[in-house]
This record gives C-alpha cells, structure tokens and sequence, in this order.
C-alpha cells in the first residue's frame, strides 16, 4: 500500500472517532491523539484492503513514536 493510501485509513478512522485528521508525519502519534485501539482498527481496515493478515512484533510496534513510523511500519507489512 501506498504512503497515502494508509493516511486515508488514518485519517478515517480519526474522522470517525471525532478527531481532527493527520496532516503532518513529523508529530507524535500522542500530539495528534491517534491510539493503541485507533492503530488496531487501521491495521484491521489494511488486512481487509489487502486480502490479508498481517505479521508483526511487539518489539517493533514499541518503536512507533511518530505518524511517520505508524506509515513506514505499514508500508514496510503491506509488501510482498
């Protein structure tokens, strides 16, 4: 999936939780209010768009800090 593509879903999903939209990768995930539940249903709406599950660690997902590392990690599972 494209870099756009998952800021879409992102951005849905905040949407839909009352939430301003994500403009910026530079911001923590904290300042623009996107949580552990908002990733999990982006990970679910990504599985369902590609026709798959996704396989990922916990070591990797406790390195995610910035709206640029929720897009890089999706980028990175979505391929292949």
């Amino acid at each position: 999936m494209t870099r756009s593509e998952i800021l879409q879903i992102m951005n849905f999903v905040m949407v839909k939780r009352g939430r301003e939209e994500i403009s910026a990768e530079t911001k923590t995930t904290r300042e623009v209010n996107f949580r552990s539940l908002d990733f999990s249903e982006v990970a679910l709406r990504v599985e369902a768009k590609i026709g798959r599950e996704l396989v990922f660690d916990a070591a990797t997902m406790r390195q995610i800090e910035t709206v640029k590392d929720v897009l890089d990690f999706f980028e990175l599972v979505t391929k292949g």
